[in-house]
């Protein structure tokens, strides 16, 4: 796997590779990384916790080979997915890419450059592999209208063992606790939830560029954070509703640890709430999110406990190696 994320960051696709190398070990899969940790690296511009490694496509192309690898998976458009992309290109090695990241509207939300440029540009980058794997069915949608082919669905999971309705207590916080968990970034859109007339209290958990702005702008919600795995199963278990304000994520990994702790979601129609709990079992949506979060109190925890269970990590894991036979599958037999 080829990935230009990974720790030090803290965000949902560290995260699945993490867990999914994980799961993937009862298969008999052993899963090799490729990351920036490997090399020097500077901080993307604009976002500076994001480290971009500082090598050659020649030292890749090493790395790759020295690895044996039976399959070249491509996580991310950086620097190293370019790089190993043109390995593979080169090589007529069958590779996959995942599209975790609407990065057009994240380019566009800090710089003046159209997100039709750059789409073109991931159109070209991933549709030269054997297979794109995307989160949820409305992305896949969206990617085909756009002209991306050879779209896989693979879903994420969610640890319903450590997300647990169990985990509720007390907060100390006037009620109802409208929480958010995530990265504190332009692209998130939290205003969109800080802005909102809601009674109780608003909790932001998670770290990032806007936390000292929003901080300052926001002296009425309460700014957390970054906080322990295990104290951050029990304000998710003990929050009232969970609202994902994000409109350009492709899942939302939070939506369901929520959900597997018993508390309803609230979000936009978008892609990743509308895919989780566009139905209105687990949650409310609504382009008035404030009604959508209102709505959710109303939810019962069990039903959202029930629909987070059929994300776990062994579909997630499934659905990947399905994906890659698949793909390997399609590459014309060598004559």
């Amino acid at each position: 796997m080829v990935t230009d994320a990974w720790r030090p960051q803290v965000n949902g696709v560290v995260h699945t590779l993490e867990r999914l190398t994980e799961t993937l070990k009862a298969f008999g899969v052993e899963v090799r990384f490729l990351t920036p940790n490997l090399f020097r690296t500077l901080p993307m511009p604009t976002y500076p916790d994001i480290r971009l490694a500082l090598t050659t496509p020649g030292h890749v192309r090493k790395l790759i080979e020295d690895s044996k690898a039976d399959h070249i998976h491509i996580v991310t458009e950086g620097p190293l997915g370019l790089m190993a992309r043109r390995f593979c290109l080169n090589e007529k090695q069958p590779f996959t890419t995942s599209y975790h990241t609407r990065f057009p509207e994240y380019v566009t939300a800090r710089l003046p450059i159209p997100e039709d440029w750059t789409y073109g540009w991931l159109r070209n980058f991933h549709n030269s592999g054997q297979g794109t794997m995307v989160a949820t069915q409305s992305m896949a949608r969206d990617l085909e209208a756009r002209g991306f082919d050879k779209l896989q669905p693979w879903t994420r999971g969610v640890d319903v063992e450590h997300f647990n309705p169990d985990k509720r207590g007390e907060l100390d916080f006037p009620r109802p606790v409208f929480l958010c968990v995530g990265r504190v970034a332009v692209e998130k859109n939290l205003p969109a939830f800080l802005d909102l007339d809601l009674p109780g209290s608003k909790l932001i958990v998670g770290e990032g560029p806007e936390f000292a702005r929003l901080k300052a702008r926001y002296p009425d919600a309460h700014f957390l954070g970054h906080r322990p795995n295990n104290e951050l199963a029990r304000i998710y278990a003990s929050a009232d509703v969970f609202v994902f304000p994000s409109r350009t994520d492709t899942f939302g990994n939070v939506i369901i640890e929520a959900l597997a702790s018993g508390t309803p979601v609230a979000g936009f129609p978008v892609t990743g709430p509308i895919d989780i709990v566009g139905d209105g079992i687990g949650g409310a949506v609504s382009e008035d999110l404030r009604q959508a979060a209102l709505d959710a109190l109303d939810i019962d925890r069990a039903t959202a406990r029930e629909r987070a269970m059929r994300y776990t990590w062994t579909a997630c894991a499934e659905m990947y190696m399905d994906n890659i036979r698949a793909a390997r599958a399609s590459v014309p037999a060598a004559t």
